[in-house]
């Protein structure tokens, strides 16, 4: 695989906020959008190719399963995302996906899986999201999108409705962590008994991001190179950088090392599709706030793509001669 400037990317909105309580993270797509997004991306060369958003069904009848509410919905939602994302990757593009909240990344990892079953998946976010519907504390679904994913999980899931039509695929070991400061007790036996690599903002405060990146991509693709599933979640960042959104956790990822991942990312030339969630305009307390997050979301997918920190050369391959007769006109 070389995907590295795939040449063209797709932008995909999921306005969706039923995978948890709170209502407003639907607007994260048009935030991000309005931002600047397809603006950046058209400058850094790429043909970007939006897709819109996708419309999502409102079920009227849709029952707890356990404590965990909307099953069937949030079910429905990633059935529907995922043929979007594996349409969008079997097209030949590097897809963006705009959440929404994070139980989008079942439909998104199961859709790029579908086109590239050898994936790797880097989750950067402070919640490890690796809950079961049996060791959830509040039963909503943007806490248990990992345990969906991965086969090593497979005998500890319920069958939760809503979800028969995907199966786990992921391996415990394709997976990593970075950011990670709020883990559950139920999520912590989980990492510690699978053996997942992960990087609490601890390990990155002790190893320093540089080594942090070095890890983990040896990890991921020191037996062979595949393609990388990036699964952002906005509340990695610190919460003085992105107030806007739902579960924010102080200590996080300061503006360097976030965009240091993300630069590391799009270094391999792997990077295949990018989730972006957690954006939650109407939690921002002044617009400027918003401003700050939504801003940063759009800095994030620039970088993962090629947005470099030091300045590139495309538009110049060799430094312009003045012609002579530029000089005589004065």
């Amino acid at each position: 695989y070389s995907f590295n400037r795939s040449q063209s990317v797709a932008i995909l909105g999921a306005p969706f906020s039923k995978g948890q309580k709170r209502r407003g993270v639907e607007h994260g797509p048009k935030a991000i959008r309005d931002a600047g997004l397809v603006e950046r991306l058209s400058n850094l060369d790429y043909a970007v190719h939006d897709f819109g958003d996708l419309a999502f069904k409102h079920l009227e009848k849709d029952e707890h399963f356990m404590h965990v509410p909307f099953p069937r919905t949030v079910g429905r939602a990633n059935q529907l995302l995922s043929g979007a994302v594996s349409g969008a990757v079997g097209a030949g593009h590097t897809c963006i996906m705009l959440g929404g909240d994070h139980s989008l990344a079942i439909g998104s990892v199961e859709g790029h899986a579908q086109q590239c079953p050898d994936l790797c998946l880097i989750w950067v976010d402070a919640h490890a999201d690796i809950n079961t519907p049996l060791t959830s504390p509040s039963g909503n679904l943007h806490g248990q999108s990992v345990a969906f994913l991965l086969k090593d999980l497979q005998n500890k899931m319920p069958e939760v409705p809503g979800f028969s039509w995907m199966k786990p695929f992921l391996s415990a070991r394709d997976l990593v962590y970075i950011g990670l400061r709020d883990v559950d007790p139920g999520e912590h036996i989980i990492l510690k008994t699978l053996g997942i690599q992960y990087f609490s903002m601890r390990d990155i405060d002790r190893m320093g991001i540089q080594r942090v990146m070095e890890v983990t991509l040896d990890h991921l693709l020191a037996r062979k190179q595949r393609p990388i599933h990036l699964s952002f979640d906005i509340d990695a960042f610190d919460p003085s950088l992105a107030p806007a959104t739902g579960t924010p956790v102080n200590g996080g990822l300061t503006y360097r090392e976030g965009i240091y991942v993300t630069e590391e990312i799009h270094n391999t030339g792997l990077l295949s599709v990018m989730d972006v969630v957690e954006v939650n305009p109407t939690l921002g307390a002044t617009p400027e706030a918003v401003e700050a997050t939504t801003s940063l979301a759009v800095d994030v997918i620039s970088s993962a793509l090629g947005q470099t920190r030091e300045g590139a050369h495309i538009a110049f391959p060799k430094i312009p001669e003045p012609k002579e007769d530029t000089e005589l006109r004065l």
